[in-house]
């Protein structure tokens, strides 16, 4: 919860944030680690004597010097970091604080940090603190730029040159998107996974492999993966890579860094089983980065072709289940195993979408049983080498039977699973059809890749509780709406709504996440007033989709809570 970064309020169109809004942004974006630049929050805690990385890495461990534990010295860096930028630009107008000294910065840590928490500074530590601090000082003039949206977007209502920039989070790292307010691109889809995107990858399949393992005794056979297009878009493919080390292969580039081929990794190197892979993936990325799915489906028949015992080869081990049950058809053998490879699945061409959403928001479902039927016939579509949305309703189903594990992965606090619909719509639906498919009960799993350095994995239903504490029914984040109005209270509204997706689909969430609900937004008279004000129909969206939670038999609410 506490490296968790809370959105405050929305953006406004061509406004820049100012005061309070400006540092946190700013602060936000230091906290990220450059090869070329210190986080703040390492620069900070090593200027006072200790190990950034243990701290890290050890985040409940106690420290007798400062009477806190890890996690608390790291609020407590974000806290100085603050308090040092209040004040820098409290000595200078955004317009000439570049002009600030390196002495008057120093003096500004050294009035903060004090003798309370600070040792006497090497060279080494004071450049640290410098760097940081000056590469937030940077960053005001291009934030300062988001003034150019509304100019940028008159100029293409009247079809005029537009400057490029790039995409991206730049709370990750991605500084390079500012100003904002461009024709941004994204990615050169050649390129994905990068080299830096693979090691993160790995490191996340074995999370997830480990996880899986630690809490059932074996190794998964078949996870669902659920691949967003933001992740080659904004995290450069961690998720594809991760997905192709799952299944015991890796990308091959070229010298000038163009993913040319898939190998396979020995079994002796790898040091595990293949773990199949049955792989969703949405509209978005179905149409932009067609080749990432070629890839994919090329080292699933690569490895299917290898000559390994079946125990050790989960891929091999369903293609052969599955050439069985497709042999009974008048297709010729090739044909048959060509089907029986299909690993990657998204909609039919030219439509997008998973369908579940529809049918969860219009009441239109009586059991599960509907729900996994919808996202079955809406994602029952193959892709890859030369296979471009085959209808295969048949191999979808025989895949789900094997299914263990449902997953996705974030890179960042730019998007939660409470930010669309999409997330329980194909997440919560893939969960629900591999259960309804199999009669077995399937885990539900998420990947946060948020410091890339150290990726991890954790049920749904944890990141679930981690949402709701931290954005849902976080007082400082309902401020941060209430501000807005009517749009705020639809952002309400619109959350309520997925968190009831997600325990339609998933069973992930747990009673008091709905007791929270009613307790903050419908039992509060202060926040009923503020609906009834500003949007009194999205309040009325909450309490009708609570009581149709009741009525279903999903929230088990006490008889104070459903008056």
């Amino acid at each position: 919860f506490r490296e968790t970064q809370i959105r405050d309020g929305l953006h406004i169109f061509g406004q820049a944030p100012e005061g309070e809004g400006l540092i946190n942004l700013l602060v936000a974006m230091m906290r990220f680690e450059a090869p070329n630049r210190p986080s703040i929050r390492r620069a900070i805690l090593e200027s006072m004597g200790l190990n950034y990385d243990k701290i890290l890495d050890n985040p409940t461990d106690f420290n007798p010097r400062f009477s806190k534990t890890n996690g608390e010295l790291l609020d407590l860096a974000t806290h100085i970091a603050l308090d040092i930028m209040t004040e820098i630009l409290k000595r200078a107008s955004v317009d000439t604080i570049s002009q600030i000294s390196d002495r008057e910065i120093l003096e500004v840590c050294r009035s903060i940090i004090g003798g309370k928490y600070a040792k006497k500074w090497t060279e080494k530590e004071e450049q640290k603190l410098l760097d940081s601090i000056r590469f937030g000082i940077s960053l005001i003039p291009k934030v300062q730029e988001v003034r150019n949206e509304m100019e940028n977007l008159f100029s293409g209502f009247e079809g005029t040159y537009i400057e490029p920039g790039p995409a991206g989070s730049i709370i990750r790292g991605r500084i390079d998107v500012l100003p904002t307010g461009r024709n941004f691109y994204a990615v050169d889809p050649l390129r994905i996974p990068t080299p830096a995107a693979w090691q993160v990858g790995m490191k996340l399949a074995e999370e997830l492999i480990k996880f899986y393992k630690e809490k059932n005794g074996s190794y998964p056979e078949n996870i669902g993966f659920v691949e967003w297009c933001i992740d080659p878009f904004r995290a450069d493919g961690e998720g594809v890579a991760q997905i192709l080390y799952t299944m015991g292969t890796r990308p091959v580039w070229d010298e000038s860094g163009v993913v040319k081929d898939v190998e396979v990794i020995p079994l002796k190197e790898l040091g595990r089983p293949r773990i199949d892979c049955t792989v969703r993936v949405d509209g978005i990325f179905r149409d932009t980065m067609p080749n990432l799915m070629e890839l994919i489906d090329k080292a699933v028949r690569k490895v299917a072709f290898l000559d390994e015992p079946l125990e050790h080869n989960f891929i091999k081990k369903h293609v052969i289940e599955m050439m069985k049950i497709l042999d009974k058809s008048t297709e010729d053998k090739d044909k048959i195993f060509r089907k029986a490879t299909y690993r990657v699945f998204s909609e039919k061409p030219g439509t997008v979408g998973d369908g579940v959403n529809y049918a969860v928001y219009a009441s239109a479902w009586k059991e599960k049983d509907d729900l996994a039927e919808v996202w079955i016939d809406w994602g029952s579509y193959a892709y890859g080498e030369g296979v471009r949305g085959e209808s295969a309703h048949r191999e979808l189903v025989s895949l789900l039977k094997s299914v263990n594990v449902t997953y996705e992965k974030l890179e960042s606090d730019d998007f939660d699973t409470l930010d669309c619909c999409c997330f329980y719509g194909y997440h919560g639906g893939f969960t629900c059809a591999a259960e309804t498919v199999s009669g077995k009960k399937v885990e539900v799993y998420f990947g946060d890749t948020r410091d890339p350095e150290r990726p991890s994995v954790r049920e749904m239903k944890e990141e679930m509780e981690r949402t709701a504490r931290t954005r849902l029914l976080n007082p400082a984040w309902i401020e941060g709406k209430k501000r807005h109005g009517y749009k705020g209270a639809v952002d309400i509204s619109e959350r309520v709504g997925r968190v009831y997706g997600w325990a339609a689909t998933a069973d992930i969430v747990e009673n008091w996440v709905f007791d929270g609900i009613v307790d903050t937004f419908v039992a509060d008279k202060e926040m009923r007033e503020w609906f009834k004000e500003n949007n009194p129909w999205a309040l009325e969206e909450i309490a009708r989709r609570l009581l149709e939670t009741v009525e279903r038999g999903i929230y088990k609410a006490d008889e104070e809570h459903i008056q």
